[in-house]
């Protein structure tokens, strides 16, 4: 794969399992999404070298590293145990004289970008969050350059390219520094803000002591205590944490992120528990990138199921896919399919079910 992550690619690729074309198959992957659900055993070799193809580029682990003498990190569900010299499979942590250290991700440095986004944004949860409602206001978009997961699908692949030796590092007082009068809310996004949630949580304890409410993006796979303080901060402050539910299929998940749901679906839960605290307006969100040929209306529905039976007020978004990284092959989501998609989660009991990204909505399949 070549280092841009953007060369389209003509032509339906073929499972190599089945034989399928149709529904989509990632060239990438090699696999169509009846044989990861089916044949797990036999499709998952073929997504693994998937990853290691898309993470090779950018010098990061192909797999979480697991060295018997290393030193363990337990900031996220990898729980890496990262071996001297080596790296973490985020990148940001590695071991030198056998003691573990933070190269990014800790209140005095931050690897990550930031802008001003007036407000009503394009935020997972604007149709339902507070922020939407303060025109005239802006929301501090902190884009952390580090990731968890390895999703062949990424749209904001890029940050992949920067390394925390090369500097430019944000304390969180930094970050915080840059709000101002106008700033209404803050979203910790990415990448993914779990490597690097102790440098966010000191920023969003700075900046909700200014009355700034507290959002979050993530895909869930953070330590469940600091989990438990960032939903403490979105519950303090009015704002909210959205969580990215990839897939419900374990194997589905493993095969688009190179990762186990695991984590993701007990630090969802555990936060759902608290959304009667404050259901208006909502402090979880859900959300789902419909990824042609792998998350169709059936996986919608398996995912809509476990929401609703943690409360079926949650609300959910579905979004619309558009070719990116290692599937610049797939389509964009067809309308046909994110309409079925909603009529799926509405069948599982959830009440607040929208389809987002209307916009980037195709009509290739």
């Amino acid at each position: 794969m070549q280092d841009s992550g953007a060369t389209r690619r003509t032509g339906a690729a073929r499972c190599r399992l089945c034989g399928v074309q149709s529904p989509p198959v990632a060239a990438a992957l090699a696999v169509c999404g009846g044989c990861v659900r089916a044949r797990p055993a036999e499709a998952l070799p073929e997504s693994e070298a998937a990853h290691r193809r898309a993470r090779q580029p950018f010098n990061l682990p192909p797999v979480p590293p697991e060295d018997a003498r290393g030193v363990r990190c337990v900031l996220c569900a990898h729980r890496c145990q990262i071996g001297e010299g080596e790296r973490g499979y985020c990148g940001l942590r590695t071991v030198r004289n056998g003691r573990l250290v933070h190269l990014a991700g800790v209140p005095a440095r931050g690897m990550l970008e930031w802008y001003r986004d007036p407000l009503p944004t394009n935020c997972v949860a604007d149709w339902v969050c507070a922020g939407s409602r303060h025109r005239g206001f802006h929301n501090l978009a902190v884009f952390y350059e580090a990731c968890t997961l390895d999703c062949l699908f990424c749209q904001n692949w890029h940050f992949r390219r920067r390394r925390p030796e090369q500097g430019g590092l944000l304390s969180a007082e930094q970050l915080a520094a840059a709000a101002n009068q106008r700033t209404w809310c803050v979203c910790f996004f990415g990448g993914d803000p779990a490597p690097q949630m102790p440098h966010a949580l000191a920023a969003g304890r700075l900046l909700a002591r200014r009355g700034i409410a507290v959002c979050w993006e993530t895909a869930g796979t953070g330590h469940p205590k600091l989990l438990d303080q960032a939903v403490e901060l979105s519950l303090a402050t009015g704002g909210c944490i959205k969580f990215d539910l990839k897939a419900h299929d374990p194997a589905v998940y493993r095969a688009l992120t190179g990762a186990c749901n695991e984590t993701v679906l007990e630090n969802f839960a555990r936060a759902a528990a608290r959304f009667r605290q404050r259901p208006e307006p909502p402090l979880v969100v859900a959300s789902t990138l419909l990824v042609p040929g792998y998350v169709d209306a059936g996986e919608v529905g398996r995912i809509a199921r476990f929401i609703a039976q943690l409360d079926p007020d949650i609300p959910y978004a579905l979004l619309g896919f558009a070719p990116q990284f290692a599937m610049t092959d797939l389509p964009p989501t067809s309308l046909r399919h994110a309409e079925e998609a909603e009529r799926e989660a509405r069948a599982a009991g959830l009440r607040r079910v929208r389809i987002g990204n209307r916009h980037l909505l195709g009509w290739d399949y």
